[in-house]
Order: C-alpha cells, then sequence, then structure tokens
C-alpha cells in the first residue's frame, strides 16, 4: 500500500502481514535492511543499535526447513560485524558489493579514483559546517548531513553529486541524510536477485526504509513482497510505521515458524 502527497500512506497490521508473507511458497527468502529497519535511525551511525531481542527473533525465523534470513545493508561487513547477528544469517554489505565469500580489492586506478573522492567528501564536509562527517567503505565515501545545517547541507550535497557525475566511472546514490560516492557500481536490486538464485526462493520479501532499498523493491517479481518502513515514496505495497512494527512483525512470523519457542 503506497501513500501520495495528498494522502498519508496507510500501514499494514504487522500480524496480518506475517500471515500474508508465510502464506506464500517456500523457500522464502526474507532480506532486511538494518539502519531504520532492524536498528532506530540515530544521528551519528556509529551509535545505531538493533532492537533487543533481534538476533533472536532472525535465528528464530532462519531455522525451520524453507526459510532464509538475509541482511542486505549499505553497510560494510566489517561494520555490520558489530550488530552480533546469528552465523547462520547471510550478510551482504556495501550495497551489495560485500559477502562473505566475496570481499571487495580495488584495481590500483579504483583505489586512486576513491582516494580523490575521499578528498572531494572533505571538502563538501567543511562546506556543510558542524554536523558534517564523511564516511570510509571498502569502495565509496559517504557524506553524512544529518546533523548539519539543512541549507548548508542541501547545496554542498548538490555540488558534489554534480561533481562526481563529470568523474569517469564514478557514480552517486542519495539517501536520507546521505551522499555515497562509488568507485564501483553496487546496488540492493542486483544483491537481493543473487540472493534469491542462490537459495532457489520461490517468495522473496525484501524489508526497507531508505531511498536505496527502492532498488530492492524494483527488483521483486509478481508473488514476491516489498515492505516500506516509514512513510516516504515507494514502488513497495506494503508499509510498516517504524523499527518497533518491523520487530512485532518478526515476531509474528517466528511464532507461527517456531511455535515451540516464546515469541
Amino acid at each position: 500500500m503506497t501513500g501520495s502527497a495528498a494522502e498519508p500512506p496507510g500501514y499494514d497490521d504487522p500480524s496480518e502481514l506475517a500471515a500474508r508473507v508465510l502464506g506464500r511458497p517456500r523457500p522464502l527468502l526474507l532480506g532486511l535492511d538494518v539502519d531504520g529497519v532492524l536498528a532506530p535511525i540515530v544521528a551519528h551511525a556509529a551509535d545505531a543499535q538493533l532492537l533487543a531481542g533481534t538476533p533472536d527473533l532472525l535465528q528464530r525465523i532462519a531455522d525451520p526447513p524453507g526459510m532464509c534470513v538475509a541482511i542486505v545493508s549499505g553497510r560494510s561487513l566489517d561494520d555490520l560485524a558489530r550488530f552480533g547477528f546469528p552465523e547462520e544469517i547471510e550478510q551482504v554489505g556495501s550495497h551489495g558489493m560485500e559477502r562473505a565469500e566475496h570481499r571487495i580489492t580495488l584495481e590500483v586506478e579504483e583505489a586512486r579514483r576513491l582516494d580523490h573522492l575521499r578528498s572531494m567528501a572533505d571538502e563538501a564536509a567543511r562546506a556543510a559546517g558542524d554536523g558534517a562527517w564523511v564516511e570510509d567503505k571498502p569502495a565509496s565515501v559517504v557524506l553524512h548531513v544529518r546533523e548539519a545545517d539543512p541549507r548548508l547541507a542541501t547545496a554542498a550535497v548538490d555540488d558534489l553529486a554534480e561533481a562526481v557525475a563529470e568523474i569517469h566511472e564514478s557514480t552517486v546514490m542519495r539517501g536520507s541524510g546521505v551522499l555515497e560516492l562509488f568507485v564501483r557500481h553496487g546496488d540492493k536490486g542486483t544483491a537481493v536477485g543473487e540472493l534469491r538464485d542462490d537459495v532457489a526462493a520461490a517468495t522473496t520479501v525484501f524489508v526497507g526504509d531508505d531511498v536505496t532499498d527502492e532498488r530492492a523493491f524494483a527488483a521483486l517479481l509478481p508473488g514476491d513482497i516489498g515492505v516500506k518502513v516509514g512513510d516516504a515514496d515507494t514502488v513497495a505495497h506494503h508499509r510498516l510505521r517504524d523499527p518497533e512494527a518491523v520487530q512485532a512483525f518478526l515476531a509474528a512470523v517466528a511464532a507461527t515458524v517456531a511455535p515451540g519457542d516464546p515469541a
């Protein structure tokens, strides 16, 4: 269910959405973003924490035959490690560019270009003023402006995006309060498609909240289920209000697929 500018979005009931998901054919792949989905959005990404009990819920969902759970995040794999996800949960980082069996090794020219992008991002952070900062990833850098003055931040992000567009083989991706600069292509839509093929999923469900998750929603097939968290525009057909609603949804799924355990 999608919203519009004139009408606020409706939200799915977490238990009803869980029943809809579990009514789909298996194997079932459940993919989830982290920030804004399993962890509430915070001013600084390093301060994010999963809601209590999340790893246990994911473990219970992944245990039964025909159920697969994957984390698909813009964070690097090294950054995801601090959340303590169960080993059985597949983790995909850097917008699909990193998996446990596929770590990123940059070519010499890519490494040089990444250094240049870092310098550009640093300059943009200075232009955005207090509260702006730059995050390093294996094949990208991210300008964070959520805590900066909105007027200065908007100008800095727009100027940086325009400048990077002139750099051969470099791309940008806008998110909520961030601009990510890439030296190699990666997107969550491709990642979700690869995961679906890996487990031969009959149904794929993806839960995400940000602009970058729209590519994952767009990659879903007929019969799959996309779930947008929050009220931003989306191509997904279902919505949950916030990470607390996501956790209620996960608890309802876990209670059905692993009924012998307490929810």
